[in-house]
């Protein structure tokens, strides 16, 4: 091919390779332009939609509008309309009004305690519906160039080639100017007005998240007067629950050094008595003191700490100390996203290989709570597993959302983390605010633990752990002799370890401090507790536990290494399953009430 020939060819192909790159630039602005999502803000559901007018926008409806200048690139903004504002709340000084927006006030705590789930949530949301509508431009586009294509046909097409292509270049800028001006103007008519321009910004919002905000309409009104009260709260809340890392961070230390240096101690015992001529005092030859342990101060209610009273005590471990499999558990956390802070640092310290949360993760199971479960998912340390056994305040939707966010939601299958076989499932029940409590299908408590019995006593390869939100629903696993050990939660308070059955359960306390009546949201009304356990791949059993308590006055208290009691041994067989309890006949949990 001769080069004069080579460079036609090229000429003849250039302004199809440029209407497809305006078509794509176009299909993008598009799509990026015109993107909208529905998600949740706080304690309501919202509508999400990009903007070009350099603004974030929040509409309250008839209350007016709160907005910030946009941190997206170029002229990008976000308008955001909150979809539960009834048109009839006009009065900012009623009693109704003050009502209705109390109720709200802890969710809004919630949510500037912990924006980025929120943020992150609405931004993967707009940048799928984003690849969408850009998606579907390019291919109308291309597909309508076609249709005109074949509609002109080719003698018509070898004639406007020929009209048009000594005014290519000035038809390919206009052209793209166009596009991208028709694409950025009717984006901008679908974000809405920006509103007043020069609006002072509100003082309320200093040093909070929402700083240089501005507020128009009859919000104004209702910030002025009671946006204080929230922002104090929310302050309030940063304070408590970074002081109470900070006591974390402390007490665990001092803990750890107490444990360390009664191991140096114990090594260097053991090698001085198997040397004959060395003698063992308090103080080793390597200058290490006996150590002395601080007991774990407790709160008053006659809770007890250590294992209860077992046949044979925990044996030493075979598998070297830093083989064994570390676990933090939380449970009942009820989206106090305040703690999420502490269980970072908790996994973080511990050196923690997996994570167990035994369900209640959020108060009601709504799809607003869903950045509830992003937040706990997102404090989890990289590297570290999550495995959780839905409970009865959470939902179908919820849970999805868990696992989208990286946790392993158990469903009635055995996983395998970090080693460790474990069963678990969605709770049987649900309890709604307003509600109650109500079975959410064919299967009752009883059911579902006869359920899990059976596929711990058929599972070939075992089941290490049975974690599940209501302790009952353990009891038939327990007594099949085919599950050594069962963690749950849903009563609000510490029981065992201790053995029932032939395994060993642990019911751990709210992470939350949840108390009856009390809200779960801002410092803490009851005392927090999270459980630190080992467990040895080499036995395929725990080892040992640590209690870490944090209380109301933002104190932490660590307990020491405490035995995991050993279950007494039974005898399996692949042929038969012993048979679940009766309700009538079951051992019920220690002040078993749904919570």
């Amino acid at each position: 091919m001769t080069e004069p020939t080579t460079q036609a060819a090229r000429r003849r192909r250039w302004p199809g390779v440029v209407l497809l790159v305006l078509t794509a630039l176009f299909s993008l602005v598009m799509g990026v332009t015109t993107a909208s999502a529905d998600g949740s803000l706080g304690p309501h559901e919202a509508r999400y939609a990009v903007t070009t007018d350099d603004t974030v926008t929040l509409d309250l409806g008839p209350l007016g509008t709160l907005q910030i200048d946009s941190p997206l690139p170029l002229t990008l903004g976000v308008h955001v309309t909150v979809q539960e504002i009834p048109e009839g709340l006009t009065e900012v000084t009623s009693a109704t009004t003050l009502a209705a927006l109390g109720t709200d006030l802890h969710g809004y705590v919630q949510l500037f305690s912990a924006p980025r789930p929120t943020v992150e949530a609405a931004a993967r949301a707009l940048v799928r519906d984003a690849v969408v509508r850009a998606t579907t431009w390019f291919v109308c586009l291309v597909g309508a160039w076609w249709l005109l294509r074949w509609l002109l046909g080719p003698a018509r097409r070898r004639e406007l080639t020929v009209q048009v292509a000594p005014h290519r270049r000035q038809i390919a800028v206009g052209s793209a100017l166009a596009l991208v001006g028709f694409a950025v103007l009717t984006a901008s008519s679908a974000g809405g007005d920006r509103g007043p321009q020069g609006e002072p910004a509100s003082p309320v919002f200093a040093g909070t998240p929402l700083a240089g905000a501005r507020v128009t309409g009859r919000l104004g009104g209702v910030i002025d007067t009671y946006g204080a009260q929230a922002v104090a709260a929310y302050r309030n809340n940063q304070r408590f629950y970074a002081r109470a890392d900070r006591n974390l961070v402390a007490a665990w230390t001092n803990r750890q050094a107490s444990i360390d240096q009664r191991e140096a101690y114990q090594r260097a015992a053991a090698e001085a008595a198997a040397t004959p001529e060395a003698t063992v005092s308090p103080t080793t030859p390597a200058g290490l003191e006996a150590p002395t342990v601080p007991p774990l101060a407790l709160p008053t209610g006659g809770e007890t700490i250590g294992p209860s009273p077992t046949p044979t005590p925990t044996p030493t471990p075979t598998t070297s100390p830093e083989d064994l499999v570390t676990v933090v558990l939380m449970s009942d956390l009820h989206c106090n996203v305040g703690m999420a802070p502490l269980v970072h640092t908790l996994a973080s310290r511990s050196h923690a290989d997996l994570v167990l949360d035994a369900g209640d993760t959020t108060m009601d199971g709504t799809t607003v709570e869903q950045f509830c479960v992003t937040t706990f998912a997102d404090a989890i340390p990289k590297g570290v597993d999550l495995v959780t056994s839905p409970g009865n305040h959470d939902s179908r939707q919820t849970s999805a959302r868990y696992g989208r966010a990286g946790a392993t939601v158990l469903s009635g299958k055995v996983v395998t983390a970090d080693g460790m076989r474990i069963l678990g499932d969605h709770d049987p029940n649900e309890t709604r605010l307003g509600s109650g409590t109500a079975q959410t299908g064919a299967e009752s408590t009883f059911d579902e633990g006869a359920r899990l019995a059976e596929t711990a006593c058929h599972d070939q390869d075992g089941v290490d752990l049975l974690l599940i939100h209501t302790p009952d629903v353990g009891l038939s696993s327990l007594e099949s002799g085919c599950v050594p050990a069962q963690i749950s939660g849903h009563l609000h308070k510490r029981f065992g370890p201790e053995q029932v059955g032939t395994g060993v359960r642990y019911i751990s306390s709210s992470s939350a401090g949840a108390t009856l009546g009390r809200p779960t949201i801002g410092p803490l009304n009851g005392t927090a507790e999270l459980t630190v356990l080992r467990w040895d791949p080499a036995t395929r059993r725990f080892l040992d536990y640590q209690l870490v308590q944090v209380r109301t006055d933002a104190s932490v208290a660590v307990s020491d290494r405490l035995p995991w009691p050993v279950p007494n041994p039974v005898a399996r067989t692949d042929t038969a399953m012993p048979g679940p309890s009766s309700p009538e006949t079951a051992s019920p949990s220690p002040g078993a009430t749904a919570r």
